[in-house]
């Protein structure tokens, strides 16, 4: 069989392409978003390149190989026996696909022969319909196909326009003939890149997964900053959320999370600024560090979850504040959205359940916080703050590269701790005789199953840490409750790390035996 490959060259493909029948290899034809068909020819020639750069990395991603071959308005791509079109569904700039049911040369009679194999057993007893178009000089109008493929089909069966049981689709395009049955919707927008790269502000929750599937739906390539105010499990959380963005519409791109320890940002501004600032003042660090790295990778803009009058520091006053320290442009796709709206695209977007379960990170302060800052004010305020602080962090932050991130490694990675953490919450799991030799002081005394039934009594504010003989059943409920948005551990080493911590805890200090000597 003739291999076929997409062309960089933007032109009618006239080539006698090698379809086979419903048993071969499947073929699928995808339709180009209405935005894409419209732009200027150069620019559509690289916007379509794009486009099938990021059909083969899709399908890559899935494990599947593709042939592409592509025509001014129309790509087609063909699989390996058993393979699936899905990936498809998920490239921006697709507008729809349709798997064909066959193909033949461009000839009146030709096109109603193949027709009425493919069909006739198809639309026998059924209400059924011909849906012509046509591309090309040609001696029989696209009314023609339809009249004389609905009556060579018409035999046991009745057309229908209005109101089909089966739609059968004829297509002609320069001296080829498509066939096929039904459409698939694609992701629409534009090919991912060809709108350049920002970076985004990720927290995990539902509007920042949300503000950046836009954003990656209009052709912009992101990576993302995590600002860390929640420790080990927080991470986590975010990573799976930027690894499913990734692995489902990132196609074509490769995508990092810069991420930036923020807690010791939050104690310095605790320090520098009144309260009712706080909240305000953080998000302009945010925005100082997401420059600063957006200058680090060459993206032209910041992206953000925020929406108009959502919370107190998205006031129009307060927003305006905080873009007073970004030096490149602030994206807001959310900026007039309900939040009901937000939640529901982020069913549509894959990441409610992962974002249902992040805690609240940002609420750094009880007090009532300012709803109309000015950013003069705010300037004033943060005079005091250590100028090298986010220039140190910026350097410091972990680059996580999003497609090479193994999450069962990840989740190794956050469920433990090797020592009882400031404090923590601390629940003993192990049976009653091993607690009776070691008591762990201040723990609370719960059973494995006890705990697999609920802990709603736990504080989200406070991490838990838990042990058990080994630690590995304190872990499976360590996962549980990261998945119910508490920041838990599991000691790592149970029973015997817990004697050894208690042990250092009796030991006496250096300092303290030198003074009884």
């Amino acid at each position: 069989m003739p291999d076929f490959a997409y062309s960089r060259a933007m032109r009618i493909v006239t080539d006698d392409l090698p379809f086979p029948s419903r048993d071969g290899d499947p073929v699928a034809m995808i339709r180009l978003t209405g935005e894409l068909t419209t732009k200027a020819r150069r620019t559509r020639a690289r916007f379509q390149r794009r486009l099938a750069h990021n059909i083969q990395a899709s399908f890559a991603a899935s494990g599947q190989k593709c042939e592409l071959r592509e025509s001014w308005s129309r790509l087609l791509v063909r699989l390996e026996p058993g393979g699936s079109f899905d990936p498809l569904k998920t490239v921006f700039g697709v507008s729809s696909f349709s798997v064909l049911d066959g193909a033949c040369g461009a000839h009146l009679d030709e096109i109603v022969q193949l027709g009425t194999a493919l069909y006739s057993d198809q639309v026998r007893g059924h209400r059924f319909a011909v849906r012509s178009r046509r591309s090309g000089t040609h001696p029989f109008s696209s009314m023609d196909v339809a009249v004389q493929l609905g009556s060579a089909l018409n035999e046991g069966a009745t057309v229908d326009l209005r109101d089909p049981e089966v739609e059968v689709f004829v297509e002609v395009r320069g001296d080829r003939t498509y066939f096929f049955s039904s459409k698939s919707s694609g992701a629409g927008g534009l090919p991912l890149r060809v709108e350049g790269k920002a970076v985004s502000l990720l927290s995990g929750g539902f509007d920042s997964p949300v503000a950046s599937w836009m954003m990656l739906r209009r052709g912009v390539a992101l990576d993302y900053v995590f600002c860390n105010l929640g420790g080990e499990a927080y991470r986590r959380m975010v990573l799976e959320v930027a690894k499913l963005l990734t692995e489902r519409w990132s196609h074509g791109t490769s995508p990092i999370v810069h991420v930036v320890d923020f807690e010791p940002v939050v104690e310095e501004l605790k320090r520098v600024v009144r309260p009712a600032l706080l909240q305000v003042a953080l998000k302009r660090q945010m925005y100082r560090v997401a420059n600063r790295i957006a200058g680090r990778v060459r993206a032209d803009a910041i992206v953000t979850g925020e929406a108009v009058g959502q919370v107190s520091s998205q006031t129009l006053a307060n927003l305006r504040a905080i873009d007073a320290v970004s030096r490149r442009p602030v994206l807001r796709p959310l900026v007039g959205m309900d939040k009901e709206d937000i939640i529901e695209l982020s069913r549509k977007v894959g990441t409610y359940a992962l974002s249902a379960r992040v805690p609240e990170h940002c609420a750094i302060t009880d007090q009532r916080p300012a709803t109309a800052s000015r950013s003069r004010i705010l300037d004033a305020a943060e005079v005091d703050l250590d100028p090298e602080l986010l220039r140190l962090l910026t350097d410091e932050a972990e680059r996580v590269d999003v497609r090479a991130l193994d999450l069962a490694e990840l989740a190794g990675r956050a469920l433990f701790v090797d020592h009882d953490l400031p404090g923590s919450i601390r629940v003993d799991m192990r049976p009653e005789d091993a607690r009776e030799a070691a008591p762990w002081p201040g723990a609370t005394v719960r059973s494995y199953d006890d705990l697999a039934r609920g802990f709603k009594e736990f504080e989200p504010t406070r991490p838990v840490v838990l042990v058990c003989a080994q630690g590995l059943l304190s872990a499976q409920i360590a996962e549980r409750m990261q998945e119910a948005g508490l920041e838990a551990y599991s000691l790592r080493g149970g029973e015997r790390a817990l004697r050894h911590e208690l042990e250092e805890a009796r030991a006496p200090s250096a300092e303290s035996k030198e003074h009884d000597s």
